[in-house]
């Protein structure tokens, strides 16, 4: 067994009503604390109040849509000017990644750039980020329990990691009610994503027995609830199952690494104006086949295709599913949650051998489990339109 590491937030409340302990353990961390929320304020307003009855000097900030740099260095200078000293997201990975790089890019001086990957010098951060803690509305993205935050660079039309073992939260509360209010549309896209970051670390280069062990739990719950979810957005079990699942496969990618999903999806979110779930949701049935059929041709050998096959009877729950059962669970499920293409967000045929080119240089497909040919990403991309 080769030797592995697991890291995660430096504590995880999970459950309906565990919001409610947010105000107590930021106003611990801090008494001058910034929260930062998706683009609609009103959803912060009972935390900013709730700290703002505990005596803190509380500051609000909202991201529209996805944070770009400028948006991360903007707050984090925010944060300087008023001794920020704690700060709390709520809202989806948008938001949970802008306060995570404030929080970082706050206590580390220089250009918000040179702590970048692929568009950046990738340095180290040198001093622990402020003390962050994330509340998620959405069970998608797992970025309550990773160790980076994912930023567009408009100039570079690029998206990648500001990324570092300092940036694990204090804290990450996942409470399944904060999500009752998402639309079937956005708990389509988000639960996908959440299902991707469970399917890729488990085939990932990287896998280990704890991420396993997540990857298996979490895709059992969202194979039978997340269609649920999707019909009724306040059936309670399903919502619970999401919330954990997407935990869970924070938990697995922070420590086991994504795959080729995630791999087209960086350039694809910074070249055209598209959700990350969304982008992720139509590429995953699409890669899935692409890997079953590489693995099967050039490397028969692989544990990835025992986990695939294994994936085929979680998804199915039935025992005499395989690899090719998940294949076409996963389609069935994109079409059935009306999915819509790449071409949906501006993708052309054109534009297919850049978004290849850039994928190549992702970190994501280190973890991969086979390197994928330009060939083979182009019909993925191809097929994915």
């Amino acid at each position: 067994m080769p030797v592995f590491e697991f890291a995660t937030a430096g504590r995880v409340l999970f459950g309906a009503g565990t919001a409610s302990e947010a105000p107590v353990i930021v106003a611990g961390l801090g008494r001058r604390p910034l929260v930062v929320a998706g683009s609609d304020p009103a959803r912060a307003e009972w935390l900013v109040e709730a700290l703002q009855s505990r005596g803190c000097a509380c500051t609000l900030i909202c991201v529209a849509g996805e944070p770009d740099v400028a948006f991360a260095a903007g707050g984090a200078e925010l944060a300087r000017r008023l001794s920020i000293d704690v700060v709390v997201a709520i809202g989806g990975g948008a938001a949970i990644d802008a306060g995570k790089a404030i929080a970082a890019l706050a206590a580390n001086d220089g250009d918000a750039l040179a702590y970048l990957e692929v568009v950046g010098q990738g340095r180290p951060l040198t001093a622990p980020p402020l003390p962050f803690v994330a509340l998620p509305t959405t069970a998608g993205t797992g970025a309550e329990v990773t160790r980076n935050a994912v930023l567009s660079v408009p100039a570079s039309r690029v998206k990648v990691s500001l990324r570092s073992p300092l940036m694990l939260p204090r804290a990450a509360i996942v409470d399944p009610v904060l999500t009752y209010g998402l639309p079937p549309a956005l708990t389509a896209s988000t639960g996908l994503d959440a299902l991707t970051q469970l399917i890729e670390p488990f085939v990932s280069l990287r896998a280990n027995p704890i991420t396993n062990a997540c990857c298996r739990e979490g895709l059992r719950r969202a194979a039978r609830s997340l269609r649920r979810a999707c019909d009724n957005g306040r059936d309670a079990d399903a919502r619970e199952d999401m919330a954990l699942a997407s935990l869970l496969g924070g938990l697995a990618l922070a420590n086991a690494g994504l795959g080729a999903v995630h791999g087209c999806a960086a350039p694809i979110g910074g070249m055209f104006t598209a959700p990350h779930g969304a982008v992720c949701a139509a590429l995953l049935p699409s890669v899935t086949r692409a890997n079953l059929r590489a693995l099967r041709e050039r490397a028969p050998g692989s544990p990835a295709l025992a986990r695939l096959d294994e994936l085929g009877r979680l998804l199915t729950n039935r025992a005499s599913e395989g690899a090719d059962g998940a294949v076409a669970w996963l389609d069935d499920t994109v079409r059935a949650l009306a999915v819509p293409g790449l071409s949906a967000w501006g993708v052309t045929a054109a534009d297919v051998a850049s978004v290849c080119e850039q994928a190549g240089r992702s970190s994501s497909m280190k973890g991969n489990p086979i390197a994928l040919t330009a060939d083979e990403l182009a019909a993925i991309l191809t097929a994915a339109l």
